[in-house]
């Protein structure tokens, strides 16, 4: 049966801002679903506050509403668009979901005639109350640990006395673990359950008997109308049970699953689907597997929707996971739909990999202070990374070299720990970085047999890393004339960096790639086609690998490469790499207009990016994805094969610019703005020369590179200071200091922290407004494409602030002064594409605090406000094939936009929550006011001050 006929208009609940435990994944998910229902000719309504996203794109719905995800606002939408037939809340992970539930206890949807599709209500239900959950699984046969609900203080005491101890707290309907914990001991326990109650909104915990030390598997599942359910993906975590999915490295598909197990978990999955509802959709189900010969199976939850890992699922296999999902919400059965890769085989085909992924959380505790660092229960992480490789080694070091925290993978890099103390406590308590660890523990002579009784981790994983300490040991005996081919492409072939190799040899990383060169030791790159190569692939989707030549019986010596290079004339995008606190998806939305504007000018694309959860590593983004690490060694490799007129680098945030230096030196074309002018506007000194000679106000700075100097240097500048490392992101270090000490303290801490860095001290503006300026220059005209006025003081980061589009009371000669300061500044750095500048205003006067000459945060914000493409724009500007004068503008905003700032401190219950130069945010929503006297922003207003820490 074909798709229905009597769904012409659906509505899509999206997941608005990122928050720890519902990130970009759900961008992916939305955007995809949108783009596979306007296939099918539906119109499409979307819902979603989030402003940095693709999803919220003019060009991805017919009607798109960022408004507040709120029963009020799907009210207002469903008054205004009376033919939808019907609602897919499970794009939009819990959040929607949440939303949906609300809107049906209301009942909103029976009030306006719409059909939810995609799910059903009892569905959620059942799965999101556990005690509801735990009889149906009693029912149908599947084990489960033994729990109990407790909806009060004293029924939760009297089932710790029943299960004793450890045990797992978890809160019901709530997201990325939160208020979940383990508990070891009596004394912590009358806390925890109070904190999982508070969290609950229905103040609900359940109380599991913990299976600490099991291992803990997920399995993505697709069903249609026909009852039809494949199995898209078997994921491992190689943590064992005690640290949420979120938090765990990953593996696909599982390493360590007896044949005969993975075949009970299968059908035990497919049962648990059918028997909690008849939709059709995707769902994710998590079992934990007893690490005995025995292989005990048991459940621990289902989520009936795409979740966190249905996107990592998609880019390890290439099967799009939402868009089917959706496909199948409207009437289609799988068997009627193409796999998206092949092309010619069906979607009733469960996908099979020849390589493996590894997925590795990124964490930003350095945000955090005082936060506890170790993983649990409670998701922590905000971004993560995937390495595709021919084995588990080679994807593991290209996941650790993606994270991108100064490692070159793992060990051999000079970076490891050596104290034997400290290394078993980071065992013991999991620590964010626990996947080095391992190794150090290793080399430093640590039994496997210590490590796994302490870790749980199995013991196929650790043999895996002693085989790469052993190989470390063996190279390090040789020099780099010495070093036998053999020895040399097994060490690629397990994933080492050539930095890494020079570190064993002693050498530098350029002698280790001309090496390679002289020796026929390259890369070469393979499909990610879902089906083992078995048919033909009509989607360039890559991973790098190294392969042993193969000898044809003429004697010709070869490798097989998949990539084959077109003569088109070629743009390279290099993506933002991992989600982080200063870094997020905005980077991810300017990456993907990028591609697209580059497409749009005949231009093959290529873009290199380790993203798994991005719209910008969707399989058919780009002409060409390299699912690749952003590091040097990889791109250098692409960049020599493809052989493309240029990269662009100033749309994926501070990952793609730091590149910038080294493709310069390399003679590698940067498309738009020059190296010379992004090292100009990031060097304090140069730039502030800058200004002098244009005549532009600047607070009064210096440079240290000493605790000594920068004592000197206060008796100048006088305090408040602000101090902070040039070169990096999301204010990382920077601190408002009020005397000496505090001033000594923090230039020792950070000296510490990044060696060898200038620390830039400037005189600290008491008391100004913050405001700033995005504009387009093509190195004659410039647009500025919007000016924003922070509502907090000038001090708290401009991530951070809440920030309104048009300014609301800087008078005419302000607005004059930052209109004639980004014109000079834009020109005078040669700027060609997108520039950011931020400005502070006291006693009249616009004084600069810094210029970026790249794609800033903001920009997806105001073209949401405008309604206008400013990516796509500059990028034809920096690829020269047009002038800023070339475009019409026409902006349109009624009233006011406001940029809004969502935290995720509770996640870290004990933290410091004020706001200062260093950001913190995770996310950001979008609001509309019709004027200033409206009561949301009257109390943005009068809270400004609030939270400014010095």
């Amino acid at each position: 049966m074909p798709k229905r006929k009597d769904l012409k208009s659906i509505l899509i609940i999206g997941s608005g801002p990122i928050v720890i435990g519902q990130a970009c994944e759900f961008d992916y998910s939305g955007s995809q679903a949108l783009r596979s229902l306007r296939e099918d000719g539906i119109e499409t309504i979307l819902i979603n506050s989030n402003p940095a996203t693709i999803m919220t794109d003019p060009t991805m719905a017919d009607h798109v509403y960022l408004k507040p995800l709120t029963t009020k606002s799907i009210i207002e939408i469903l008054k205004n668009h009376p033919n939808i037939d019907a609602v897919l809340p499970t794009m939009g992970g819990q959040t929607a979901l949440n939303l949906c539930i609300e809107a049906d206890e209301k009942g909103i949807w029976k009030d306006f005639g719409v059909e939810i599709i995609g799910v059903d209500i009892a569905a959620i239900n059942i799965t999101e109350d556990r005690e509801q959950f735990r009889e149906l699984m009693i029912k149908i046969g599947v084990p489960m640990a033994p729990q109990a609900t407790a909806n009060s203080f004293l029924k939760g005491k009297e089932i710790a006395q029943e299960f004793g101890f450890p045990l797992v707290i978890r809160a019901s309907y709530t997201l990325g673990g939160a208020g979940a914990s383990v508990v070891y001991k009596k004394e912590e326990f009358d806390e925890l359950l109070t904190r999982g109650l508070e969290i609950s909104p229905i103040h609900e915990v359940m109380i599991d008997k913990a299976m600490m030390g099991w291992k803990e598997y997920e399995l993505e599942l697709l069903r249609d109308k026909n009852d039809n359910v494949v199995i898209i993906c078997t994921i491992e975590n190689m943590d064992p049970m005690g640290i949420h999915t979120g938090d765990s490295i990953t593996v696909a598909p599982a390493m360590t699953l007896s044949d005969r197990t993975f075949q009970r978990m299968r059908d035990m999955a497919i049962l648990m689907m059918r028997s909690i509802g008849d939709f059709a959709g995707g769902c994710n189900v998590q079992f934990a597997v007893s690490p005995d010969e025995k292989e005990d199976i048991i459940a621990i939850e289902i989520n009936p929707r795409v979740s966190r890992s249905s996107a990592l699922a998609s880019k390890a296999t290439g099967y799009p996971i939402a868009k089917i999902a959706s496909k199948l919400a409207i009437g289609y059965t799988l068997d009627e739909l193409q796999n998206q890769i092949t092309k010619s085989t069906s979607a009733l085909f469960e996908p099979t990999l020849d390589y493996v992924i590894v997925k590795i959380p990124r964490w930003n505790f350095d945000k955090f202070e005082g936060a506890d660092r170790t993983i649990g229960l409670q998701m922590k992480s905000v971004g993560e990374v995937m390495g595709i490789g021919r084995s588990f080694q080679e994807a593991l070091h290209k996941a650790t070299q993606s994270l991108e925290i100064k490692r070159n993978g793992l060990g051999a890099d000079g970076k490891g720990y050596k104290n034997y103390d400290q290394i078993i406590e980071k065992l013991t308590n999991a620590s964010w970085d626990r996947v080095f660890v391992i190794y150090d523990a290793i080399q430093m002579g640590i039994p496997l047999s210590r490590i796994h009784e302490i870790t749980k981790i199995d013991m196929w994983f650790l043999k895996q890393y002693e085989e790469l300490h052993m190989l470390e040991k063996e190279i390090s005996t040789y020099k780099i004339e010495t070093l036998p081919k053999e020895l040399l492409l097994e060490a690629k072939q397990k994933g080492f960096a050539d930095r890494q190799i020079a570190h064993m040899l002693g050498c530098w990383e350029s002698e280790v790639h001309n090496k390679r060169d002289e020796q026929g030791v390259k890369r070469v790159y393979k499909l990610v086609d879902t089906c083992a190569a078995e048919f033909k692939a009509m989607t360039p989707y890559y991973y790098s690998t190294f392969e042993a030549e193969i000898e044809t019986p003429d004697g010709t010596t070869y490798v097989a490469n998949d990539s084959i290079v077109t003569d088109r004339k070629k743009i390279v995008v290099l993506g933002s790499g991992p989600n982080r606190i200063g870094q997020g998806i905005e980077f991810d939305y300017c990456c993907v207009h990028g591609v697209l504007a580059a497409a749009e000018c005949g231009y093959e694309t290529i873009m290199i990016n380790c993203n798994p959860e991005t719209v910008s590593t969707d399989f058919d983004t780009a002409d060409k994805l390299y699912f690749e690490p952003v590091f040097w060694e990889h791109i250098y490799d692409i960049i020599q094969h493809e052989k493309p007129e240029g990269v662009i680098v100033q749309l994926g945030g501070q990952t793609a610019l730091k590149l910038a230096e080294k493709l310069d030196k390399y003679g590698i074309k940067i498309i738009g703005t020059s190296f010379e002018s992004l090292d100009l506007a990031e060097d304090r000194g140069s730039f502030s020369t800058l200004l002098k000679e244009n005549n532009i106000p600047y607070p009064k700075f210096g440079v240290a590179e000493t605790a000594e100097e920068a004592l000197h240097l206060a008796d100048e500048l006088d305090f408040p200071l602000l101090v902070r490392p040039s070169y990096v992101l999301g204010g990382q270090g920077m601190k408002i200091v009020i005397n000496k000490q505090e001033l000594e303290e923090h230039v020792v801490d950070l000296l510490r922290k990044i060696p060898n860095n200038k620390l830039l001290l400037d005189h600290y503006l008491d008391g100004a407004i913050e405001a700033e300026a995005d504009a387009i220059c093509d190195g004659e005209n410039v647009y500025i494409i919007g000016i924003m006025e922070h509502i907090e003081p000038c001090g708290v980061h401009s991530g951070d602030s809440n920030a309104t589009l048009p300014p609301f009371n800087l008078g005419e000669f302000v607005m004059q002064q930052i209109k004639d300061h980004t014109h000079t500044i834009a020109l005078a750095l040669n700027t060609v594409g997108l520039i950011n500048i931020q400005f502070a205003i006291k006693d009249d006067i616009v004084y600069i605090i810094e210029a970026n000459p790249r794609a800033s945060r903001t920009v997806p914000f105001i073209a949401k406000a405008y309604g206008e493409p400013y990516v796509n724009y500059a990028t034809k500007v920096m690829l020269g094939e047009n002038k800023v004068t070339d475009f019409t503008f026409n902006p349109r905003l009624e009233g006011y936009a406001i940029k809004q700032p969502v935290f995720s401190f509770n996640k870290f219950p004990k933290v410091n929550k004020k706001l200062g130069p260093e950001m913190k945010s995770t996310g950001e929503s979008i609001l509309f006011i019709d004027d200033l006297k409206d009561d949301q922003f009257y109390e943005l207003y009068s809270r400004r001050k609030m939270y400014l820490s010095k």
